[in-house]
C-alpha cells in the first residue's frame, strides 16, 4: 500500500514575519511561511502541508476545493454511524 499526502487550502487571517495564523473552518493555526514562494497577505488563500504553506491560490480555488472537501465529510457520515453499529 502507498501512502498519500494531502494539502489543504486554507485562509491567511493574520501575518507575524515567517508565520501566518489560518483559518479553517473556523480553527485557527499558526503555519510557516518559509517554504511559499511569494509573499502571502491577509485574505490570500494557500495551500498548507504538515504545517507549511507551500503555495498560494486564487479564493475561487481554494473556497471550491474547501465545498468539495464538504461535500465529500458529508457522503461519509452514513457510513461512520454504520461503524457504531
Amino acid at each position: 500500500m502507498s501512502a498519500m499526502c494531502l494539502a489543504v487550502p486554507v485562509e491567511v487571517v493574520e501575518i507575524d514575519g515567517a508565520r501566518a495564523i489560518i483559518d479553517t473552518g473556523g480553527v485557527r493555526r499558526a503555519v510557516s511561511l518559509l517554504l511559499l514562494p511569494d509573499a502571502a497577505a491577509v485574505g490570500d488563500f494557500v495551500l498548507v502541508h504538515a504545517g507549511f504553506a507551500i503555495q498560494k491560490m486564487d479564493s475561487s480555488t481554494g473556497n471550491e476545493i474547501i465545498n468539495l472537501f464538504r461535500e465529500i465529510e458529508q457522503c461519509a457520515l452514513p457510513f461512520q454511524n454504520d461503524s457504531d453499529a
